[in-house]
């Protein structure tokens, strides 16, 4: 039977390294929370002997993997650029149109409302007298247009004059709270992938002065319309197309480029579930004109040929052949289904089912073709020569194209 020696010199050995181990792994602990409070006043008091601040680049922002421990009193990030400068410039030269109609109700008589909304684009102060250009579109069949600045404040304004086929409308207003106009850039030399910003109310006034960056994403699209709703198209306008997203309500706003200008007045967009990023704008040096005229004289003039026309591509093969008489190899043209009497074309002697295919020897394929000469070619009072076939010949006569208004 052993005997143990509690007091043997190697038991008061572990006795004694117990007593230090535990006070001194509390003294570690303790100092870590210290050095841990201490360490923010250290770094603002520069005692400490290096560097503690986070490093940023010349932006401001702090570099990726960087450490983020100590004091982000030098982190300053600027979101100011050229794009904010340019948006705070010009976004009070954007305004909502409202197209305000009476209507009669059951019972309570006639009454005023919003038929619907749009945006409108300040270009011009005369003295008392401030401009704004919007889309033929937003003010059409309007008995009142109210002008809602960008401050909210709706301002009483009247329709100078618009245009259907180009889908441009002035309207005038009281310049007192008015500030600015809009600076007018240029739509011709536009290179494609240069940026473009639109601003506008889309979807209406709760989003006004919504503002969308893109680029130019094509020049001189050429877009179908059709006026009527029959599915053919009667005019083909041409645009410039861009990916900075345009919405129902924004149609009238500014597209304008990173200086600001005015470059386009913002139409319609393709509203496909699958095509996204593809808006229109009339490109602002063939508004321009139009804009000019309107303000002057509250309509467009154009020449008048007077006839009922269509498409030759509307026409079956066998009425090609049978009705109209046509040699196999004419397969583009306008056909003459009516002729208004006393008209430029009676004059000059045309009759119903002669076939135009040329016009100042310029082929001419469909109705478009033929509207865009006469309106974009031709001026009141001009001659213009048509080639026709009748009963399969060929023949020509000089037109001398008058105002609609004289008829």
């Amino acid at each position: 039977m052993g005997y143990y020696d509690d007091h043997s010199p190697h038991t008061r050995q572990q006795k004694k390294r117990k007593s230090w181990v535990m006070p001194t792994i509390i003294g570690i602990i303790l100092g870590a929370v210290l050095i841990l409070l201490a360490l923010p006043a250290l770094i603002q008091s520069n005692l400490l002997p290096y560097d503690m601040t986070i490093p940023e680049d010349d932006t401001g922002l702090v570099e990726e993997g960087e450490n983020l421990t100590g004091s982000t009193e030098n982190v300053k990030v600027n979101v100011t650029t050229q794009i904010t400068e340019v948006v705070e410039e010009v976004a009070p030269t954007v305004v909502g149109v409202v197209n305000l109609q009476t209507r009669s109700g059951f019972l309570q008589g006639e009454e005023t409302g919003e038929a619907g909304t749009g945006s409108g684009v300040i270009y011009k102060i005369d003295g008392d007298t401030a401009y704004v250009v919007t889309n033929h579109h937003v003010i059409q069949g309007a008995d009142e247009v109210e002008v809602v600045l960008a401050d909210e404040t709706r301002v009483k304004a009247k329709i100078v004059g618009s245009d259907l086929f180009t889908d441009l409308a002035v309207l005038e207003m009281s310049s007192d709270q008015v500030d600015k106009a809009i600076e007018l850039g240029s739509s011709n030399n536009l290179k494609v992938g240069e940026p473009a910003i639109a601003i506008g109310n889309p979807l209406g006034l709760r989003f006004s002065g919504s503002v969308t960056r893109g680029i130019i994403s094509g020049k001189q699209r050429a877009i179908p319309q059709d006026f009527n709703g029959d599915g053919q198209p009667d005019w083909q306008a041409e645009v410039i197309q861009t990916d900075a997203a345009i919405n129902p309500g924004n149609s009238g706003g500014a597209l304008i480029n990173i200086k600001g200008q005015l470059i386009g007045i913002n139409s319609m967009k393709i509203a496909r579930s699958a095509v996204e990023g593809i808006g229109f704008a009339i490109p602002i040096d063939y508004a321009e004109p139009i804009i000019a005229e309107l303000e002057a004289d509250g309509k467009i003039t154009r020449p008048f040929l007077g006839v009922e026309a269509y498409s030759l591509s509307d026409v079956s093969s066998a009425d090609r052949t049978e009705t109209l008489k046509l040699p196999e190899d004419v397969e583009n043209g306008v056909y003459i289904r009516n002729i208004e009497p006393m008209s430029p074309a009676a004059k000059a002697g045309l009759k119903p089912l002669d076939v135009i295919v040329a016009l100042d020897g310029e082929p001419i394929k469909n109705i478009i073709e033929l509207r865009q000469h006469l309106y974009q070619k031709k001026k009141v009072g001009e001659e213009m020569k048509v080639t026709f076939y009748r009963n399969g010949e060929k023949q020509e006569t000089t037109v001398t194209l008058a105002s609609q208004e004289d008829f």
